[in-house]
């Protein structure tokens, strides 16, 4: 129930102010959720504690030490508090109620019908250049603005419920493997394209280059391990190009990796340049400040430079310190690393383990060139601590189909077949 109220929260744009703090849908179900959520990782009831784990809370920890150095304890309380609800509780909701491939595929079978629903108004969006959603929704509750647009092919970029439109492209295309993968396992070839590509055109509505970056990420793992399923070193192959394209970008541009990028996958060269600034100029500044950053001061920019980091790995730095951006990163990387290494997994979660990999893998690299901030951040955390279930899984798996009641079954769930066969052990990400 609670992982049900907050997904569909997160998508309501209503907002409720309270004194001085302003209450999101989404906030709520994570403040209710969070006793809950810390009796469950401290019982054990969701599985080992994770290094992932430590990192969030560390993380959390630090930017209430780094706010109250720059700002005082007094004025660190409240966007501290926001932040750790924010982010360790989305993270924990996510890592202590989904614990089985049933709740896995529940949470993406819902995640996609809300994707259905918003789809004919994204369509309308576009075409009309009237936000039908914010003006529905606006009517019982105040929502946030409608975000300043500017058409791209004669279309209006899509900002439906969200902030702005990049927010609305990140978050509808981060399920896209999940849709192809879970909700659709057993469906036909016409069904799980159909549904694939329902995801597919309701996120490259933004017309935003990150997001439509991402969704290819995920189609290119998908391809690939559609193409090469019979090849069990798939994986570690992809790697080696990936790494070989990496080294040859490094030889032969005169730009940074991050900077070539920004710069080549973008539909606007005056938005991929600022990018370029904001990575120069923001790093910058965090070695400038790098124990506890500037917090909600002006960070180190040229005056005519606007505020916005349009950078997610890179703003936690700038922000809190160089100790905050790192635990961020680790949290995310010992998370997805142990669960890419997972044995022992049988098929049907192994294809599970590759949708849940391929949406990181989306997330990590739009993440160098947009922001994550309010219901796609908390549903980012939610996702990333989402696929813990998957290292406990295997090994209560062997431990228990013996001894029957308690056993995940070894069958495929009732319902239509699926047209292609479940991967083997290999399918992972490594």
């Amino acid at each position: 129930m609670a992982v049900k109220a907050f997904i569909i929260c997160a998508f309501l744009p209503w907002l409720w102010q309270i004194g001085s703090v302003w209450i999101s849908p989404y906030r709520l179900v994570l403040i209710l959720a969070a006793v809950p959520c810390i009796f469950m990782w401290l019982s054990g009831r969701a599985g080992t504690i994770r290094a992932a784990d430590i990192s969030i809370c560390f993380y959390c920890l630090w930017c209430f030490i780094s706010l109250s150095v720059v700002h005082g304890v007094d004025a660190a309380l409240q966007p501290a508090g926001t932040m750790t609800i924010e982010t360790a509780g989305a993270y924990f909701l996510g890592r202590c109620f989904i614990r089985t491939p049933e709740q896995f595929h529940a949470m993406s079978r819902l995640l996609f019908w809300i994707i259905v629903m918003i789809f004919p108004l994204a369509i309308i969006e576009s075409v009309s250049n009237t936000n039908i959603s914010l003006d529905v929704f606006s009517t019982l509750f105040p929502t946030h603005v409608v975000a300043e647009n500017i058409p791209r092919w004669g279309l209006r970029r899509v900002q439906s419920v969200f902030e702005h439109p990049i927010l609305f492209g990140v978050t509808c295309g981060a399920i896209l493997a999940l849709v192809h993968l879970v909700v659709c396992e057993r469906a036909s070839p016409v069904q799980r394209w159909g549904a694939t590509g329902v995801v597919l055109v309701t996120a490259a509505l933004s017309l935003s280059s990150g997001p439509i970056t991402a969704l290819m990420v995920q189609i290119l793992i998908l391809f690939w391990d559609r193409v090469f399923k019979a090849y069990p070193k798939r994986w570690r192959v992809l790697w080696i190009l990936l790494l070989a394209m990496y080294g040859m970008i490094s030889l032969v541009s005169n730009q940074s990796v991050p900077e070539f990028l920004m710069t080549h996958f973008t539909f606007d060269a005056a938005s991929a340049n600022y990018r370029t600034l904001i990575w120069h100029f923001g790093s910058g500044s965090a070695l400038n400040h790098p124990l506890f950053g500037v917090g909600f001061n002006r960070w180190d920019r040229p005056e005519w430079m606007p505020n916005s980091i349009d950078m997610f790995w890179l703003y936690h730095a700038v922000l809190f310190g160089i100790p905050a951006g790192l635990l961020m990163i680790l949290a995310f990387l010992m998370m997805v690393i142990p669960v890419a290494f997972k044995r022992g997994l049988e098929p049907r979660l192994v294809q599970y383990r590759t949708a849940y990999l391929a949406v990181m893998s989306g997330y990590f690299l739009v993440g160098w060139t947009v922001h994550f901030w309010n219901a796609t951040y908390v549903l980012f955390l939610f996702f990333l601590g989402s696929g813990s279930w998957l290292l406990d899984t295997g090994n209560q798996h062997r431990k228990t189909s013996r001894d029957g009641p308690g056993a995940i079954p070894n069958r495929r769930p009732s319902g239509r077949l699926s047209s292609r066969p479940y991967a083997t052990e290999s399918g992972g990400l490594l």
